[in-house]
């Protein structure tokens, strides 16, 4: 079995761990409210229907995002894991509504809990179960580089928080008696998921507009800036600008200006770009594919330029200058 078809079985069976853990979980939720009453539970447990709801969407959308690229889709079919990522906070947004309407109304009529140790005990176990979910998804999400599997993580280890939160508070309410302090809570819950449902939003947003990515541009800078260490005459290339990537699930579509001694042949300048290409999946670790476009130095580089056997040089060298991310991307070079 190849890399590729190993890596989306794991991502398959990662989504797959979400949406059993997740129904196991709301279950002891929806237990420890039905036990108790309690507005705060309660919101642990819808929080949990958010859960399984976005594991069964992300497991759709993982597999689709697993087919390979098409006639009307050139790009391959990942991004679908950003609309998976967005309604995932779409949902979670709307369980923050909920929460906060109904916890309005428990603090206007008053709550009468019961039960409330058994309950508590239920829900510590559910939101440990949550921890070891959300850990796993998490590591899982970006060692696959799946954006699905990385927000069901971010959210599921957000609920762990949660019910951490909500154990120490319903704990207070316990030892004083003040019930009022439940819908409060359940307040408190909705604020934070919220925030986090705004969050997956914005990024899949950003995402599916093509967003400058910042980490995956550092990322393949530190790349090209490996290889181009070696220096000229092993590598063919003198610098890069005109970078541009484009994150599609896992997938990465980078477009780069190579720039090159003007004074090479069309294919010794074409074989250097295919080996710079090669070497820079590696050092970068892309799981996509770059496009490249050949640019003459026109003797503009000649005092950074490191290649020692060039007979068009205008200038001695001075000195080799690192790559950085403003330069990489620059359309067009002003020196």
């Amino acid at each position: 079995m190849s890399r590729p078809d190993a890596d989306q079985r794991e991502r398959v069976r990662a989504i797959g761990v979400s949406l059993a853990g997740g129904i196991l979980i709301l279950g002891l939720k929806a237990a420890a409210y039905w036990l108790t009453g309690s507005m705060a539970l309660k919101s642990d447990a819808l929080e949990s229907i958010v859960n399984v709801a976005a594991a069964a969407f992300g497991l759709g959308a993982v597999i689709f995002a697993g087919q390979p690229a098409d006639k009307d889709h050139p790009y391959g079919h990942g991004k679908v894991e950003f609309l998976a990522a967005a309604f995932e906070g779409g949902l979670i947004s709307l369980a923050a509504l909920i929460i906060v309407y109904e916890s309005a109304l428990a603090l206007l009529n008053g709550v009468e809990l019961k039960s409330l140790g058994t309950g508590m005990l239920i829900n510590a176990g559910a939101g440990a179960l949550n921890g070891l979910l959300g850990w796993y998804l998490l590591s899982a999400g970006r060692r696959l580089k799946s954006k699905t599997i990385e927000a069901d993580g971010h959210h599921v280890l957000s609920d762990f928080y949660t019910t951490i939160g909500l154990i120490v508070g319903l704990t207070a309410v316990r030892v004083t008696g003040l019930s009022w302090l439940d819908p409060l809570l359940a307040l408190c819950v909705a604020v934070l998921l919220g925030k986090t449902g705004y969050r997956l939003v914005r990024e899949a947003g950003a995402a599916l507009l093509d967003e400058e990515d910042t980490a995956t541009i550092a990322t393949i800078v530190g790349g090209i800036g490996e290889i181009l260490r070696k220096g000229v005459d092993e590598t063919g290339i003198i610098t890069v600008h005109g970078l541009r990537a484009i994150r599609s699930g896992r997938y990465t579509h980078v477009d780069i200006h190579l720039v090159v001694p003007e004074y090479l042949p069309v294919s010794e300048a074409h074989d250097d770009t295919e080996r710079f290409e090669a070497r820079l999946i590696a050092a970068a670790g892309l799981d996509g594919e770059l496009h490249t476009h050949i640019d003459p130095c026109r003797r503009k580089y000649c005092a950074r330029c490191t290649d020692s056997s060039c007979p068009v040089r205008l200038e001695p060298l001075k000195a080799a200058v690192p790559l950085t991310a403003e330069e990489a991307v620059v359309a067009e070079p002003t020196e």
